[in-house]
């Protein structure tokens, strides 16, 4: 049965459609909520959501479920959209997909000093995330040339996402004390983004 959830073809289906939407939205509440988990000393307005899934904290779990879930959700939908999105737009998102997942796998050193970390799987954590930002950003852009010119609620949202990817970590580098606060922005803008992709599935994506 999961396998025909995979297949492309007229997909005004509840379970494929609500399916990827559901695991966007727990995505988005364990990154939320991760902070919670915290020591006091961790701050959601300067420490960035690696840092709430980082080694050697005891609560770090639900952020890299959180992680997970939306790794997961992307490649679900890339899967189903294959046949509509554009070949360059499927095998960038596809990265992001897997390269989300291995920000879950490889953690973030932790913020608290003098706690021991894996300088490796650190190191791999950054490789992770850097890629997943270019991926993001180049499967966005390749969805915005193939957009028809009448998507314009959708090229919008394209353009807004490219900025966001292209502005918030510039924000990140020049203004530390809210680092945290803004790359969480950024990921309102993927959890939006892939949203509404996943809401055009109610469209049949090829007809018969």
């Amino acid at each position: 049965m999961f396998h025909k959830l995979l297949l492309p073809g007229n997909l005004d289906s509840f379970i494929v459609r609500w399916g990827i939407l559901a695991m966007l939205a727990f995505s988005m509440i364990a990154l939320l909520t991760a902070p919670a988990l915290m020591p006091e000393d961790y701050s959601w307005l300067t420490h960035t959501t690696s840092e709430s899934a980082a080694q050697g904290l005891h609560g770090a779990w639900l952020a890299r479920t959180g992680f997970i879930f939306l790794g997961f959700a992307v490649l679900w939908l890339v899967a189903v959209s294959h046949s509509t999105w554009a070949r360059a737009a499927s095998w960038m998102h596809l990265t992001f997909g897997i390269m989300m997942i291995g920000t879950a796998v490889y953690a973030h050193h932790s913020f608290i000093p003098g706690v021991p970390y894996d300088v490796v799987e650190d190191w791999l954590h950054s490789f992770t995330a850097t890629l997943m930002g270019f991926a993001f950003s180049f499967g966005v852009f390749f969805r915005l040339l193939q957009r028809a010119s009448e998507d314009r609620k959708l090229r919008v949202l394209d353009l807004a996402a490219l900025a966001s990817a292209i502005f918030i970590p510039l924000l990140m580098m020049n203004f530390p004390g809210i680092t945290g606060l803004v790359q969480r922005l950024m990921f309102l803008m993927a959890y939006l983004w892939y949203g509404t992709e996943a809401w055009q599935l109610k469209k049949p994506l090829i007809t018969a």
